[in-house]
């Protein structure tokens, strides 16, 4: 298998009224068998405030995912944009491929690759390419849980201080339980162990169906650096936030 063959650059990402990070477990579900052979997801939104505060919030989150026989790709793109009284507070940006082979029985390949960019986190950009095995723990009407493990490579660029460039040991779990027919929970968690840092990261959200193609998501975001660069202030960034998702 051809760990990961592109990072593509996204001709536009949709925007969602949120705070966010990547989701941190990279590796598309397996498919269910009347599963589309294309299809994807989107939140959207922008908001404005004005008067005696001044201030905008302009974010986007996609998903598209395909499948190729035992091949499951996907593609990601997230945007962020703060800005108070004229001045930008946040401004993040991220393009990730992702593909999945699935073996026999609960057992599957994973590899992907992924460019961030953070202006106020101390990087000028990052780029990780990951690749290993994955196990489907759970897969039922209920509950879907899967581990995922495997090194990989990651190069740093900081804004002041040079470049590293970093063997990764990468672990992962994904889990989400369908308590309804209209909503379910999901737990997503990934380190990534470096000789320079750890990073974790954590997502837990609630969705609600309002129909076929229309939710409600609920979620709260923790991505923690054990060292970030000197010019960065905080290790941890949490975020909470309500969203409309949007699936085709």
């Amino acid at each position: 298998m051809a760990i990961v063959r592109w990072i593509l650059l996204l001709a536009c990402w949709p925007l969602w009224l949120t705070v966010a990070y990547a989701n941190p477990f990279y590796a598309p579900p397996p498919p269910q068998e009347d599963a589309p052979v294309f299809s994807g997801d989107a939140e959207l939104g922008f908001t404005r405030l004005s008067g005696n505060t001044d201030s905008q919030t302009l974010i986007g989150k996609t998903l598209l995912t395909w499948l190729t026989g035992n091949f499951t790709y996907s593609l990601r793109g997230e945007v962020r944009n703060v800005t108070k009284d004229d001045k930008t507070s946040a401004e993040q940006y991220l393009v990730a491929g992702r593909e999945r082979y699935e073996l026999d029985g609960p057992h599957y390949l994973f590899g992907f690759a992924r460019w961030e960019k953070d202006r106020f986190a101390g990087y000028d950009q990052q780029l990780s390419a990951i690749g290993g095995y994955g196990r489907q723990i759970l897969e039922n009407d209920t509950h879907v849980f899967s581990l995922e493990a495997g090194p990989g490579y990651r190069h740093d660029r900081l804004r002041e201080h040079g470049d590293y460039r970093l063997a990764v040991a990468y672990t992962a779990l994904d889990y989400q339980w369908f308590f309804s027919d209209y909503a379910d929970i999901q737990q997503e968690m990934s380190f990534e162990y470096t000789d320079q840092n750890t990073t974790s990261r954590s997502l837990t959200a609630l969705t609600a169906r309002l129909n076929s193609k229309l939710s409600l998501r609920l979620s709260h975001e923790i991505k923690h650096n054990s060292q970030p660069p000197d010019d960065t202030s905080e290790r941890t960034d949490n975020t909470t936030s309500a969203s409309l998702l949007y699936r085709w």
